[in-house]
């Protein structure tokens, strides 16, 4: 069957027509079923807790549910892999903070992209992680826990969260950049970590604010600094690292959301807007207070704003794991 130019054209035409209508009217209809927010470790958890905040925040304006589903493994990677090989329809969502969306692709040999194989969505919420010793070490404050340290090499404990954790690496990053050295101890959590500080068996620790601040509080431990570049409004008393005199040794504990490489841009939009109205309200920002998680400001809530943060955090990060040779365990 032979068919005019002219034909051909009207039927070109009206293929581009339908399509057009067909994914204007796909885009007006998202969502239409409920979505899942993958969290890539265990339920009762930092991240966790910031998910099911944002996930009860979303339902209004998106009029469907957002579940949790926990996938959690090797520092978060096989969450975000989860993620990373799913149907980019808009229908899965991976939360994620420095470990999961930074430094699993530099420890863990990742099969994923962490620029390429995503789209940012928004940041969301960070909380400064705090630098705090046991009660009774000599050092007062940072600058003499650095003489400290250097007249007694090696001899400190230092506890982090695991191999390639945010504690390990900016406690590497310290020693970089203080000449000082200490022992690593690895712990299989925050309490485990905290239980031995204020048992007087573990010297130091970095860990997120709002797990410290309580023993701080209380007088149990001793906060030489929050990681972080202004005051932490939880505890605006207790320096920042600039104040401590070592400027510059940030690390925040940050959030954000994405979802796999692909996703249509209407069904972005749709899914920050969302994020926006959930991150407004008042009582989901109470419940983030309570957790010590500070709320980016309006204008850092795009996607645009996390794909320059995470990229920002990657070429940051990357060169000191590299350099240290951490691997996953």
């Amino acid at each position: 069957m032979k068919f005019a130019r002219r034909d051909f054209l009207c039927l070109a035409a009206g293929a581009v027509t339908v399509a057009a209508i067909s994914g204007g009217a796909w885009s007006e209809t998202y969502p239409s079923r409920p979505l899942t927010m993958v969290v890539p470790y265990p339920a009762g958890g930092p991240t966790d807790a910031v998910a099911r905040i944002l996930a009860e925040g979303l339902r209004a304006p998106l009029g469907q549910p957002v579940v949790i589903e926990n996938v959690s493994g090797a520092g978060g990677s096989l969450g975000v892999r989860r993620v990373a090989r799913a149907v980019a329809d808009g229908y899965t969502l991976s939360i994620g903070q420095l470990n999961s969306h930074v430094f699993s692709g530099a420890i863990y040999g990742a099969q994923y992209n962490l620029l390429m194989d995503f789209e940012p969505v928004a940041l969301l919420t960070t909380n400064p992680l705090m630098f705090a010793a046991r009660k009774g070490l000599p050092a007062k404050d940072l600058k003499g826990l650095i003489a400290w340290l250097k007249e007694n090499p090696d001899k400190a404990s230092y506890g982090t969260i695991g191999n390639g954790s945010p504690t390990h690496v900016w406690g590497i990053h310290f020693q970089n950049k203080t000449g000082t050295r200490f022992q690593f101890v690895p712990y299989r959590g925050a309490a485990p970590a905290v239980h031995d500080m204020l048992a007087g068996h573990l010297d130091l620790t970095v860990l997120q604010a709002s797990e410290l601040l309580p023993q701080v509080r209380a007088g149990n431990i001793t906060a030489y600094a929050v990681l972080a570049e202004t005051p932490w409004a939880a505890a605006p008393d207790i320096a920042t690292v600039d104040a401590a005199g070592v400027p510059g040794l940030y690390m925040p504990f940050w959030h954000g959301l994405w979802v796999p490489q692909g996703t249509p841009r209407e069904v972005v939009a749709k899914l920050n807007a969302a994020v926006i109205d959930a991150l407004a309200d008042p009582a989901a920002r109470q419940r983030f207070a309570q957790l010590g998680q500070e709320i980016f400001p309006r204008e850092q809530q795009t996607p645009e704003a996390l794909g320059a943060y995470q990229r920002a955090e990657i070429k940051k990060w990357w060169p000191i794991i590299k350099a240290a040779n951490i691997k996953g365990e």
